[in-house]
């Protein structure tokens, strides 16, 4: 599952980053002589009708499109090709890479990272769309199972006051979470809702239990099997009614081992898991390090939902993906500062493990995963490291300011330290999946 879950995701993503160079490549005049998912012996291919064999290889860890004039599938230079074809059909000189003007080269570069963002904002806005927002009032739309009797809630209730306290807007998180700290600790409470146009009292759950409604991958709950729907009861055998009460115990524990009482599908099971140090971002772009088991809560209930327009989903999607490019980018900033741990960098196997992890969860995860991963594919590419796309980005500025591009000797020079950079880079995080805990 977890190799499987890897080679789609990398697929998936690889080929729409490829695709990007290819079909700006196309439109600016530039031929695609291959197109391969995959490197290694060729298992199959096909001549289309524009001269460009498409192939699928026996590697499927990445892929390149490989241009006319190209060396290498990270388009280097062929200078003996190029002579060629400037010798025998000047024209042809056009169609190339290297001969193409300064305009299509930088489209064509750019246009696979582009595609990467353009990819992870359409699948953020799809599960959006297909999520909904959350209505405002806040109303049931399904009851989660819980362990808890006596609950007289329906669906289509809107809430009006829990326990006395105002229901405020899910919107505002600040006024939700101060809600939330004047609830009692009580596993049952009085709700008052409005039904059929009438204000009824009710008694209800908490609204924030206990439930594990997400596990984090590579997390102390998720490698001891805890699942999504479990509820969590008891700590070191102390009761628990509220999320807040989980997530202060875990954040005192200091890394002591604690065991769970946990209720699922009306069995009681026990776990005993020891929480772990996360560095967690924060709003003000820094991190804050916490003690952690990996899971996230929920409300009590799935809350009603209203129907998201294409529009706010799209504006959705393209803050999401700018919220994890943002996030990524300041994790490494951190990193490179020492202000958070250096493991925070996962390399293949852990990205392999985070894909089978998030698949196991089902599909919508896998695709959301899918759509973070495709924005980090997309940012890496455009750091400026000479091999990366935004290496050969910076080659074009060059030359757009020097009115030449840089010497083929020092192109040469260049492209091996940004490979050994990569490869170095590569090998870091390969440490990182091996030795961290």
């Amino acid at each position: 599952m977890t190799l499987l879950a890897f080679v789609v995701a990398l697929s998936v993503i690889v080929a729409i980053h490829e695709y990007g160079h290819y079909i700006v490549g196309r439109w600016s005049g530039i031929k695609a002589e291959v197109f391969s998912l995959g490197f290694g012996p060729v298992l199959f291919s096909r001549v289309d009708k524009h001269g460009t064999r498409w192939q699928f290889a026996a590697l499927p860890f990445g892929g390149y499109v490989k241009f006319l004039g190209d060396s290498s599938a990270a388009s280097g230079k062929d200078g003996a090709a190029m002579a060629e074809i400037a010798e025998v059909d000047p024209a042809r000189l056009r169609q190339t890479m290297h001969g193409a003007p300064l305009w299509a080269r930088t489209a064509t570069v750019a246009a696979g990272p582009v595609f990467n963002f353009i990819l992870s904002i359409a699948i953020f806005a799809a599960v959006m769309m297909t999520q909904g927002k959350t209505s405002d009032p806040l109303s049931i739309g399904t009851l989660k199972p819980l362990p808890v009797q006596g609950v007289a809630l329906q669906p289509g209730d809107q809430l009006l006051e829990v326990a006395g306290v105002p229901v405020p807007s899910m919107d505002d998180s600040e006024g939700f979470k101060a809600f939330d700290a004047q609830l009692p600790l009580s596993a049952l409470m009085d709700y008052r809702v409005l039904r059929d146009g009438q204000a009824i009292t009710v008694p209800g759950p908490h609204p924030t239990p206990p439930l594990i409604s997400r596990l984090a991958p590579q997390s102390a709950a998720y490698d001891i099997d805890l699942q999504a729907g479990d509820v969590i009861v008891a700590m070191d055998g102390a009761p628990i009614v509220a999320f807040n009460q989980l997530k202060e115990g875990v954040e005192s524990s200091d890394g002591q081992a604690l065991q769970l009482d946990v209720w699922r599908d009306g069995e009681i099971l026990e776990f005993v898991l020891a929480p772990r140090r996360v560095d967690e971002p924060q709003p003000d772009g820094g991190f804050e390090t916490q003690w952690r088991i990996g899971i996230a809560g929920g409300l009590a209930f799935e809350p009603g939902t209203e129907r998201l327009g294409p529009g706010a989903a799209l504006a959705g999607g393209a803050e999401q993906t700018w919220s994890v490019m943002s996030s990524s980018l300041s994790g490494l900033y951190h990193m490179i500062t020492g202000a958070i741990s250096s493991c925070n960098m996962s390399g293949p196997i852990g990205i392999a493990q985070v894909s089978g992890a998030m698949a196991s969860q089902g599909a919508e995860s896998f695709i959301w995963f899918i759509a973070v991963l495709s924005t980090a594919v997309g940012l890496l590419n455009l750091f400026p490291i000479p091999v990366l796309d935004g290496g050969h980005l910076v080659f074009y500025a060059y030359e757009a300011v020097a009115g030449k591009p840089p010497s083929d000797k020092a192109l040469r020079i260049l492209m091996a330290a940004g490979l050994a950079l990569i490869l170095g880079m590569m090998a870091f995080a390969l440490t990182n999946d091996i030795f961290c805990p």
